[in-house]
């Protein structure tokens, strides 16, 4: 790890105001020209993984709770993780990859998988993750749903995640691409079955 930088894995609610602020600001930098307040609104955070420089956080990511199903598999409690971010003139020393690599110790035994949908695929696949090659699907919920079961990236039980599942209809989404990376739970994989998540309302659907 770079000796200059510090990471903080912080629980959902450790998130104070000003450091939420500073956070978006840095996601704003990262990603020029994208409205992040819809994804803010839409992810419900497990924890939040932040590098400091001192006291300035140049380097992000959020990991969610999804619920991933390769072919008529169970269902894999998933970290996905969203807005891995760096502040531009921090980038190319370092920063993102030692965050990733404390972000993986932090999820390595209470996940079935991660996730992400890259927007850097050399950084990943240097560290371990994969893409999967299968075609990918959004578990899509009928319309009349009640709202507890459309909103499903809300949902942190085995139990209930099966339940809302169960009914779905698959919309395919072969724009997408998505990487996986396997921890000590992760059962055997076929990276060529189809891949299936829930749906979420708000964000995006990977």
């Amino acid at each position: 790890m770079p000796p200059d930088l510090t990471i903080q894995i912080l629980p959902a609610a450790a998130l104070s105001p000003p450091l939420q602020a500073a956070v978006y600001n840095l996601c704003a930098r990262a990603y020029p020209g994208e409205n992040l307040d819809p994804l803010w609104a839409a992810y419900a955070a497990d924890f939040h993984a932040v590098g400091w420089i001192a006291d300035l956080p140049v380097c992000y990511a959020m990991v969610v709770t999804r619920w991933l199903q390769a072919g008529d598999g169970p269902l894999l409690r998933t970290a996905y993780v969203e807005l891995a971010a760096t502040l531009p003139e921090f980038q190319g020393r370092g920063y993102a990859t030692a965050l990733m690599q404390r972000l993986a110790a932090a999820i390595a035994a209470d996940y079935d998988l991660a996730a992400l949908c890259p927007a850097d695929t050399q950084l990943y696949q240097h560290l371990g993750w994969e893409y999967w090659r299968g075609p990918l699907f959004i578990r899509r919920p009928p319309e009349g749903w009640p709202e507890r079961e459309r909103s499903a990236n809300r949902v942190t039980d085995t139990d209930t995640a099966a339940d809302t599942s169960a009914a779905a209809e698959l919309l395919p989404t072969p724009e997408e691409r998505v990487m996986i990376l396997r921890l000590p739970p992760t059962p055997p994989l076929n990276l060529d079955l189809p891949l299936s998540a829930e749906w979420r309302d708000g964000g995006e659907l990977w």
